[in-house]
């Protein structure tokens, strides 16, 4: 579905940016622009026989949007790319609306210290598990190996951030430190491992300023907002 048809069935964007290697520094000549966006519903549409769909995944260029109620579960859950969008350099925005500005301003609100070391730990070792079923393949010499093990080297680092100071850094201060990982570990795979074990130990031992759960009453306030505003879709 294109955004014409998103917006046609009465559905309006209220936050989008771009996201991934992008927004981080990583970006290299081939890697895609990841967009990633919030939209809202008619609210109406909830109560026919068929519900609005909670995704609209595109692809040339790259762009996930996700419906409000779908989006706050997510960020709620903690999840890295979910949160992501609340903490983006001001330039990368490309919609900002009044309902879209508010939803970063909750952005603290959807935090917690379990959830935030949980899905940011678990999102690293994904990419570890990915990086190395390459190897037991015999398709190690795929760059993608690479990429895996510096955005795993990114979660760790954007994690900890996170967890120690409740502001998620998006721009990373140093980008060769993580492309020249990917590199070391595509020549071996080893190091890959180590490092996620001391990441899981340095969890461990940090203080975190986050609270023992998000403030879901909140973002349950923001999204009945956004129920009312588009009750019927005009």
């Amino acid at each position: 579905m294109t955004n014409d048809a998103v917006l046609r069935e009465g559905n309006a964007v209220l936050l989008e940016g771009i996201v991934g290697s992008t927004a981080y520094g990583l970006a290299g000549p081939q890697s895609d622009v990841d967009r990633l966006g919030v939209f809202a519903a008619p609210t109406v549409a909830f109560h026919g026989l068929h519900p609005p769909q909670e995704s609209v995944v595109e692809h040339d260029p790259d762009r996930t949007l996700h419906e409000a109620g779908k989006y706050c579960r997510l960020a709620l859950s903690g999840n890295p790319t979910a949160i992501e969008l609340l903490w983006l350099p001001d330039e990368l925005y490309e919609v900002r609306t009044p309902l879209g500005d508010e939803l970063i301003g909750l952005r603290s609100a959807f935090l917690s210290a379990s959830r935030v070391r949980d899905a940011f730990v678990g999102y690293a070792s994904q990419q570890l598990t990915r990086l190395t079923s390459k190897r037991r393949t015999g398709n190690w010499l795929d760059r993608r190996a690479a990429k895996h093990a510096r955005h795993m080297l990114r979660l760790i680092d954007q994690g900890l951030a996170l967890y120690e100071t409740g502001v998620l850094p998006i721009r990373l201060a140093d980008p060769a430190r993580y492309l020249d990982f990917g590199l070391h570990v595509e020549a071996d795979p080893s190091l890959a491992g180590p490092v996620l074990e001391e990441a899981r130990e340095r969890f461990a031992a940090a203080r975190t300023v986050l609270p023992e759960e998000p403030d879901e009453a909140a973002v349950e306030r923001w999204l009945l907002r956004v129920r009312a505003f588009y009750l019927d879709g005009d």
